[in-house]
């Protein structure tokens, strides 16, 4: 089936996209405007772009044609943090996706304790497994949506999850993380793992060498 998205309208690509790139982790973003008053909401178009320098990615859409809140308070103040939301977290993320009218503490509504940052001005969620205090390192503007590309400046990891601190190894199926999947409301949790070593050069051509590159190919590590 070959499919031409400039023949599509909006919604179908989204629809197709988002059911297509799974899971997506969510971004549960805490901002604030330039009075100082705070937002909460989720995204899950949303990842890690690069581990040095440290920038994760955010897509933000629009709401009745104008930008969302959470995008107009990063425009206006350059710095957030990023949220992860454990599957215990859900219902609260959830209730902070509802379009609250001006003015309504979307964390008040869902039960939410916001912690000061150490590195910037926007509090972060408490309760979250995992927080990233972020900076603006380059906002684009596309079609009206905001695409912010920021520099993570500090985390929080809470102490629970650390596996061992010495070698920052962290516990990834304690997080229990919550993923977006397709619409409408479709998300996804850790399956169990496995571990597939990454190959080198010369181990590659080695297989190669001895017949065994066919083999290596076919075989599940799951």
């Amino acid at each position: 089936m070959f499919i031409d998205l400039n023949a599509l309208a909006g919604p179908a690509r989204y629809k197709l996209l988002t059911a297509a790139i799974v899971p997506r982790p969510i971004a549960w973003i805490v901002s604030r405007d330039a009075r100082g008053a705070t937002n909460v909401a989720p995204f899950s178009f949303f990842n890690l772009m690069s581990g040095d320098p440290p920038l994760i990615c955010v897509g933000i859409g629009m709401r009745d044609g104008a930008p969302k809140d959470t995008a107009r308070n990063i425009a206006e103040r350059g710095e957030f943090t990023v949220n992860l939301v454990s599957t215990r977290l859900a219902a609260r993320m959830n209730v902070t996706a509802v379009d609250f009218p001006a003015g309504v503490d979307e964390s008040a509504e869902a039960g939410l304790v916001l912690s000061p940052s150490e590195r910037i001005g926007v509090p972060r969620v408490m309760q979250s497994p995992v927080a990233f205090e972020c900076r603006v390192h380059e906002l684009l503007r596309i079609d009206g949506r905001s695409l912010v590309v920021a520099d993570v400046v500090a985390m929080h990891v809470q102490d629970a999850l650390v596996a061992d601190r010495d070698h920052l190894y962290l516990d990834g199926p304690k997080m229990d993380l919550l993923a977006r999947l397709h619409n409408p409301g479709w998300y996804s949790r850790p399956q169990p793992a496995f571990q597939m070593p990454q190959l080198n050069l010369a181990q590659w051509e080695a297989l190669k060498q001895s017949g065994e590159a066919a083999g290596y190919l076919e075989q599940s590590f799951i």
